[in-house]
């Protein structure tokens, strides 16, 4: 586990990071609306127990998790103590690591609450 926490503290946390969890929201999202608009055009009601609608939901769940625990270990890096004066190149990482930590955990609730109503929902009407 230390060694695993250690190579993820190497990664450097950028831009590209900081939009994987709200892409993972807004593909799911995506995913949603058209896993339900098929099956209620082409069966007439959603399935009892959407098991490719899992499978989706609990792999962007993970990668929102994944994504959001490499910026948790990234922003809880040892630097300079506040006052932040100078920008130096660890503060600006650990704002990005705060921010897509962030990020992660708007995208998770925003995928959790996108998938509430296939469970609950039973009927296309």
């Amino acid at each position: 586990m230390k060694r695993l926490r250690e190579r993820i503290a190497g990664l450097r946390v950028t831009l590209w990071t900081l939009i994987v969890p709200p892409s993972m929201w807004a593909g799911h999202f995506l995913f949603s609306y058209l896993w339900a608009a098929l099956n209620c055009a082409k069966v007439g009601e959603f399935a009892t127990f959407p098991t490719l609608f899992a499978v989706g939901t609990a792999i962007a769940l993970a990668v929102i998790v994944a994504a959001g625990w490499v910026a948790h270990v990234q922003a809880n890096r040892k630097g300079d103590t506040p006052p932040h004066d100078s920008g130096t190149e660890i503060d600006r990482l650990r704002f990005l690591a705060t921010a897509t930590v962030l990020l992660a955990a708007l995208s998770f609730i925003g995928v959790v609450f996108t998938a509430m109503p296939v469970i609950f929902l039973t009927d296309c009407r």
